[in-house]
């Protein structure tokens, strides 16, 4: 690979979308000295950080062809930089070896799945970090946020929410316009659906906690519905019928909404990490065992909650941080 792009760094990052969202603070330290940085990732998710400005450029990470170097094969297609920082693949040391030697001096560092890292002990409705931060990257009580920072070696935290532009905050009025959305009152964004069903607290206690704003003349509760979220955006719609449905907005769209929201409640999702890092008023439902890979925005509230059922003091819990976040 050439090294004739001088300041110019690959960042490497296949992950879901929160997975992608929690490594803005290192992409922004990496842009902060002066690099340009293109981001490889699923390309609607590269798309988006180029969107807000997190990242210079974006590529395909299947157009890297990085699947060559565990099979000892050659064909993978780097672009021409002078940097790569790879996340992704750490765990094979074949792997590591042929990137190097391609790209001599490539970082390669674990990006933390759900089961590598032991979570920290947690207070519920805790809004402060997890715990001090180790000096050894990925250990145990570690945000994975702050993980990923260390494996660029900064220590600066720049935590300030994402620019979202004009352009998309218009296409964010235009989705919710094409939902219904009378554009006259406040909007509540509710997301009931997560990646992992195990992650997503029941429809009933989202209704419960939504039941007095559903009321409000002055709100208009939209659900948002991915595509993995059919079943549980239906069952809420149909608990909550005065709810409008925003189904599979794009990206970009999804971000002008969330960034002009009045308020926002959802799951340990992508969607929640994408709310925290535009700047909604954010109240995210976790549980205890995921507390690590919560937004790195200082004012998302996040709350811990059964997740099986519905209790009564989640409900509550829930209901106050909506009240607070709406003023």
């Amino acid at each position: 690979m050439s090294r004739e792009v001088a300041g110019a760094t690959l960042a490497i990052h296949p992950g879901a979308l929160g997975d992608v969202l929690l490594a803005i603070p290192a992409l922004r330290a990496l842009r902060a000295a002066g690099d340009r940085v293109t981001l490889a990732a699923q390309p609607r998710i590269a798309s988006l950080l180029v969107a807000l400005g997190e990242a210079d450029d974006g590529c395909d990470f299947e157009s890297l062809r990085l699947d060559a170097l565990f099979a000892g094969e050659s064909g993978a297609r780097l672009p021409a930089v002078e940097r790569v920082v790879c996340w992704f693949g750490a765990r094979d040391p074949d792997f590591a070896r042929r990137l190097a030697a391609i790209s001599p001096g490539a970082l390669v560092a674990a990006s933390i799945d759900r089961g590598g890292l032991t979570p920290p002990s947690h207070t519920p409705g805790d809004r402060e970090e997890l715990t001090p931060p180790s000096d050894t990257p990925g250990a145990p009580g570690r945000a994975v946020w702050r993980h990923l920072l260390a494996t660029i070696g900064d220590a600066r935290e720049r935590r300030d929410v994402a620019y979202v532009s004009d352009t998309l905050v218009a296409e964010g009025r235009a989705a919710l316009a094409g939902a219904g959305s009378d554009g006259a009152r406040r909007v509540v964004v509710v997301h009931p659906g997560a990646g992992s069903a195990a992650k997503r607290w029941p429809a009933a206690a989202f209704a419960e906690a939504l039941a007095a704003l559903a009321a409000r003349s002055d709100v208009e509760i939209v659900v948002h519905e991915g595509p993995a979220d059919t079943e549980p955006a239906a069952r809420l719609l149909r608990l909550v019928p005065s709810a409008r449905g925003l189904r599979e907005p794009a990206l970009p769209a999804l971000a002008g909404v969330l960034a002009k929201c009045a308020a926002y409640v959802g799951n340990d999702s992508g969607v929640s990490h994408l709310a925290a890092v535009v700047g909604a008023p954010a109240v995210v439902l976790f549980a205890a065992a995921n507390l690590a890979w919560r937004p790195w925005a200082r004012a998302v509230r996040v709350l811990t909650v059964a997740l099986e059922r519905a209790e009564a003091g989640d409900v509550s819990e829930v209901r106050g941080a909506l009240d607070a976040a709406l003023g």
